[in-house]
């Protein structure tokens, strides 16, 4: 209450937004994206993130595409 006696209105809290992972960097890594596994394969060049697209075939993924595409450390149900 103010000092004139009206309720003040109450504040919602806004909620918190979650906290931003990196991708790990350790290779042999899995990260899970879209319902697939994909593998952290470093050598000399870069490192990739290979996996499986819904076919079977074989994909590699780049660091920023991993990220635009969304990724987790676990396997969503």
């Amino acid at each position: 209450m103010t000092d004139t006696g009206v309720a003040e209105p109450e504040i919602e809290s806004k909620p918190k937004a979650k906290a931003k992972h990196r991708l790990p960097t350790v290779p042999c890594s899995v990260v899970w994206s879209r319902g697939h596994a994909y593998v952290l394969e470093t050598g000399l060049s870069r490192a990739r993130w290979v996996g499986c697209d819904d076919r079977g075939r074989p994909m590699e993924l780049t660091n920023a595409e991993i990220e635009r595409r969304g990724w987790t450390l676990t396997r969503a149900s």
